[in-house]
């Protein structure tokens, strides 16, 4: 699907960061929805429909699918463009049915096939909603109202989203520890998917802890990926919903937690990491924060290694090659490492209810620096 716009916003973007925005599944289901009840109250579909996002955009999106079932169904779909960000839903057919409801109904809506429904409360939806969250909702309901006085219709109906091969896709997704299962979530706040911003983790990020509040939780425990699941569940045995999928975003989840506290928070990663968040580095990824060796030397003093030591400590070719040397002399820098970080996590969580311990591990899930929790 090729899709333009007839906003400024987006060009001015794209010049600033050189990648190519896309839109999000909820702008598809708006722009699909819009066609698809335009096609009732008319008989033809537009295409390109153009829909206004939150932000003011304009983009007009291509439909990929269309069909007309008498006067009361229709069906447009739409193929999600993420532009250059890497989404798992990118290429994914978005489907809106929208069916005629007597006057008074209002919009009503459904979960077709791909698309989830919630089953654990947290969310931003009740349980046993479809997971179509509610700016969509309100994007849909508001372009549904606009082509209804546009073209004598009531605006009373039925709109069913669906993504062709959902369940599949949200398998990759962190939809079945939040409880939605079933398929997708139908999701966005301003329509536009913004290349590398990452938002959509950092919102899952926050859904979970919703999610584990909401289930009692009172420990938690941030992970930058499945090793150190493995590793932080053998050591708490805590349940899938208290795993929080934390990736290289240490800051979203500490941010977060400030605001809506849990008692006990276990930070667990790689030992090179979470020398970052020792450093004070709350993105942790490569293209953002490096490993700095010095600083790794200077811990390495601090937990009694020689000026000799801490020299090659400095120029070492890794973290975990520094973290070798130091413990092939008995240097426990993997715990200075762990308390360093515990104490920058509680640095940022800024007095907020929540103790705090750091899990250092290597590739192979082994605990090489542990702090107390604080």
């Amino acid at each position: 699907m090729k899709s333009t716009s007839t906003s400024g916003g987006r060009s001015a973007q794209l010049k600033h960061t050189g990648l190519r925005p896309g839109w999000t599944t909820g702008a598809c289901a708006t722009a699909a929805a819009t066609a698809a009840y335009t096609a009732l109250l008319t008989g033809e579909f537009p295409d390109p429909v153009t829909i206004t996002l939150p932000k003011g955009q304009t983009p007009s999106f291509a439909l990929a699918a269309e069909r007309l079932d008498g006067p009361e169904q229709a069906m447009a779909g739409v193929v999600k463009d993420a532009g250059d960000d890497p989404d798992v839903t990118h290429g994914a057919l978005v489907r809106s049915t929208v069916r005629i409801l007597p006057a008074g109904s209002g919009v009503v809506f459904r979960a077709g096939p791909g698309v989830g429904t919630v089953t654990r409360p947290g969310l931003p939806l009740p349980v046993g909603e479809p997971a179509i969250n509610p700016v969509p909702r309100r994007l849909i309901s508001d372009h549904v109202a606009r082509v209804a006085a546009e073209h004598g219709g009531t605006g009373d109906v039925e709109v069913t989203v669906s993504v062709d091969h959902g369940e599949e896709i949200a398998r990759s997704t962190w939809n079945p520890r939040l409880g939605i299962l079933g398929g997708l979530s139908i999701l966005g706040t301003t329509g536009v998917v913004v290349p590398y911003s990452c938002s959509a983790w950092i919102d899952s990020i926050r859904r979970g802890v919703d999610v584990a509040r909401a289930a009692g939780r009172t420990h938690v425990a941030g992970c930058t990926g499945s090793t150190s699941e493995k590793t932080v569940t053998s050591l708490y045995d805590l349940p899938e919903d208290a795993l929080l999928d934390m990736g290289d975003f240490a800051g979203a989840v500490l941010k977060y937690i400030r605001r809506h506290p849990v008692d006990r928070l276990t930070i667990c990663g790689g030992f090179a990491k979470l020398s970052k968040l020792a450093a004070g580095h709350l993105d942790l990824h490569s293209a953002r924060s490096q490993v700095d060796k010095p600083f790794l030397a200077e811990l390495a003093r601090a937990a009694g290694a020689d000026e000799n030591l801490a020299a090659r400590v400095a120029t070492a070719n890794t973290g975990l090659a520094a973290l070798q040397l130091c413990a092939a002399q008995g240097v426990p820098l993997g715990d200075l490492v762990a308390e360093t970080a515990r104490d920058e996590a509680l640095a940022v969580l800024r007095g907020a209810p929540v103790a705090v311990d750091v899990v250092c591990i290597d590739r192979a899930g082994t605990v090489v620096g542990r702090s107390a929790p604080r």
